[in-house]
């Protein structure tokens, strides 16, 4: 986590036929709705800032004049919060038991064992973490559509620029199309390996805050699949995770370690946002704004006083 930034994890509790019910699960908003009943349930995300509902195709721009053809439907973890496509309701108690697996059997053990790095009390993380405490923390069924040649290459085939994610912590369940790539620390771009019923584990940016550096948010883009993949459909199935909405992104200083190693610092604690004005800011501006490019392959925007940097 402090190098790499991206780790697998296996033996999470769910067996090979229940990952495979879930991505099942996954292609229903996209593939038993339709195009109209999507708008109605699009979601706020220039107006509020959040990616509750669907994101459809063709909203953020890439490069070039050149938008996405990605296509993702988010729901809370509290199924409750928010009505779904008709399509979608029969599912809600099983998304909502995945939702509480994910969060309880793979996040909470990972957030103590982060804690344990920083020599801190196990269940620091974990408290600022709460199942039904007020945030965004959520479930993402996303789905890849195939670009045509021109598009293709006038971005290079990436279909999403470097980033880095602005939650705590990602959970990805792995899937067999390759087309997530890693920034290595010796800047070259690596493919993601898949595990069957494995899960992917990366942190963000709130992480890195709250971490003061020690844990990286970690940079990834998605780019074209290899030529021998690119008929196949590209289903994602995540967990995004979020502290709790008040929590402010100032490093814990009592952490031993990040009195020994030093802290490194994007914002004074003043100027610290909270997770809240963190999340909005980043999902307003992503894919809209226009990045300003500062070296080869970086641009960048500011958001809540802080630079924000994308790699392509």
């Amino acid at each position: 986590m402090r190098d790499i930034g991206f780790f697998s994890v296996i033996n999470h509790g769910l067996t090979q036929p229940q990952n495979d019910r879930i991505f099942d699960i996954a292609d229903v908003p996209f593939a038993q709705v339709s195009d109209e009943e999507k708008r109605k349930y699009e979601a706020k995300m220039l107006e509020e800032g959040t990616f509750q509902g669907y994101k459809l195709r063709r909203y953020w721009h890439i490069a070039n004049g050149v938008q996405d053809e990605v296509e993702h439907y988010n729901i809370n973890r509290d199924v409750t919060k928010r009505e779904h496509p008709q399509a979608l309701r029969p599912f809600l108690p099983e998304i909502s038991e995945f939702t509480k697996h994910c969060h309880y059997n793979v996040l909470h053990p990972i957030l103590r064992l982060l804690a344990i790095g920083l020599e801190l009390p196990e269940d620091t993380f974990v408290n600022i973490h709460g199942y039904d405490a007020v945030g965004e923390t959520y479930v993402r069924f996303m789905k890849y559509y195939p670009r045509d040649d021109e598009e293709e290459n006038k971005t290079n085939h990436v279909w999403l620029k470097g980033h880095t994610d602005f939650g705590s912590i990602t959970v990805l369940w792995s899937q067999p199309v390759s087309a997530l790539q890693i920034l290595s620390p010796d800047g070259k771009w690596r493919w993601a390996k898949h595990i069957d019923n494995a899960i992917v584990i990366n942190a963000g940016d709130a992480m890195e805050f709250l971490s003061g550096g020690y844990y990286r948010a970690t940079i990834h883009r998605v780019v074209q699949p290899p030529l021998d993949q690119r008929g196949y459909t590209r289903l994602g199935v995540f967990y995004f995770v979020m502290p709790d909405d008040n929590v402010k992104l100032i490093p814990i200083k009592d952490s031993p370690v990040l009195q020994r190693e030093g802290i490194q610092r994007r914002f004074t604690d003043e100027q610290a946002p909270t997770v809240e004005q963190w999340r909005r800011g980043r999902t307003r501006a992503y894919g809209k704004t226009e990045l300003k490019k500062t070296a080869a392959g970086v641009e960048e925007e500011v958001i809540n006083g802080v630079v924000v940097k994308h790699y392509n």
